[in-house]
């Protein structure tokens, strides 16, 4: 008897543990069977490590890459071509986090039944091609990125970064940064547009923020040292002192909040950290609590020190802002909606975007955009060196829902160089998508 029932136990366990095998690999299969597809060495869909089919267009139908039997061509248009190099690839694999990368199970018609039937499959992104040249007219030559993205979808339409290639000749020097999207992959000094973080947790932790008065006299001194302002503001309040970008003030509110305050907001806003990005992750932010009370700590606040932040974290949280405090997370597909997530209060985010576009009524000059209902900061970023990152940030807050970031690395004051790249951009853009 108990010689049958060990049998009969035997015969019960091993169909449970096939069962059980079967499961996990069934399991397995679905959580990374696209992995498996569409790893290089597959030579069903790849020749060399190279996707050899599929094509990806952008919003509109326009062609901006296709690979057929292993023959590469690009979009027609040659702005198009240097201007989508980082958003979409080229098929020498140079650039990561490209759509040529991040799409490819799709591109290879992937399917969890079916696996890959080497045909290939037309993708379309969330770019506008128009947009793209754009952009990489307005840069002319100049070292920068310019994000814009549909801050109610998290979509993505204009993405460039210079320098950059042909990617139907290839690189022809071996200029530095020629490989990266300067969207998602650079650390930059923010400079003054992180007072928009500092402001986010200014407002968060101090009731009587909005009555208090500034007073800047040009300078202002932690244990001896200086922290200094662009011009003398006098007495002011805190609308006023963001719209000057006063140094004094920020550094006085920096230093009463303390590093490790702003730094839990700005890990909260997104702009430390490394972000979700159409199924890959940006580069880290970066943002160091200094020692308390300590001109470190001042400038810290207003976006120097050891502050590093991605274009595209600063226009995810201008989209933030527009959006009443939620984001949607950037997505690269045409039609697609970004994983959505709370970054900040809906009357955090309103404060913010009066205080933005108070900015531009009453110190960047609406005439400067005509058309456009825009909320926005400057940042001038200093480099120790005498030279300067421009920076422009910001949104629409009415038309089309865009949300962007322009930076031009050693480019001078924000409002004129970079804020007439992004000034560019929102025309074609508020044109295209007005209605």
């Amino acid at each position: 008897m108990n010689k049958l029932s060990r049998r009969a136990l035997i015969a019960l366990v091993l169909p449970l543990l096939v069962l059980s095998g079967l499961g996990i690999f069934l399991s397995r299969l679905a959580l990374h069977g696209r992995e498996w597809a569409t790893y290089s060495a597959n030579e069903h869909i790849y020749t060399a490590g190279v996707l050899h089919s599929g094509t990806l267009t952008d919003r509109n139908g326009v062609v901006l890459a296709t690979a057929s039997g292993g023959d590469y061509t690009y979009a027609d248009e040659e702005a198009v071509r240097f201007a989508s190099l980082h958003a979409v690839g080229d098929h020498r694999g140079n650039v990561d986090l490209t759509a040529m990368e991040l799409y490819a199970d799709k591109l290879a018609g992937y399917d969890l039944i079916e696996g890959t039937s080497g045909a290939g499959e037309t993708v379309a992104l969330s770019l506008d091609s128009r947009l793209q040249a754009g952009a990489w007219y307005a840069l002319n030559g100049r070292p920068g990125a310019v994000v814009v993205m549909n801050y109610k979808t998290g979509e993505i339409l204009c993405m460039v970064s210079s320098p950059s290639y042909d990617p139907a000749v290839g690189p022809r020097t071996s200029a530095d940064g020629y490989y990266i999207n300067r969207v998602t992959s650079a650390g930059y000094i923010p400079g003054s547009v992180f007072k928009l973080v500092t402001l986010a947790a200014a407002r968060e932790h101090i009731p009587d923020l909005e009555s208090r008065v500034f007073t800047c006299d040009g300078s202002v001194e932690y244990y001896g040292e200086p922290v200094n302002c662009t011009g003398v503001h006098g007495e002011q309040t805190i609308e006023q002192a963001f719209a000057n970008s006063c140094n004094v003030a920020f550094a006085k509110l920096a230093v009463e909040l303390g590093g490790q305050t702003i730094y839990e907001t700005a890990r909260k806003l997104g702009v430390v950290g490394a972000l979700p990005y159409a199924g890959g992750a940006t580069n880290p932010g970066r943002f160091d609590v200094a020692a308390r009370g300590t001109t470190p700590e001042a400038w810290s606040g207003i976006g120097q020190y050891n502050d590093l932040v991605t274009p595209y974290a600063m226009a995810r949280l201008c989209a933030g802002v527009a959006n009443g405090g939620v984001v949607r997370e950037g997505t690269l597909l045409a039609g697609d909606k970004g994983r959505e997530k709370r970054i900040m209060d809906a009357d955090t985010a309103e404060y913010l975007g009066a205080c933005m576009n108070y900015n531009v009524v009453y110190s960047y000059g609406k005439n400067n955009f005509p058309y456009l209902d825009l909320c926005a900061k400057t940042g001038t970023a200093e480099l120790g060196d005498g030279t300067t990152h421009a920076w422009f940030v910001g949104y629409l807050r009415s038309g089309p829902p865009l949300a962007f970031a322009v930076i031009l690395e050693q480019g001078g004051g924000g409002l004129i160089a970079a804020g007439g790249v992004a000034n560019h951009v929102l025309q074609l853009a508020n044109g295209y998508y007005a209605s």
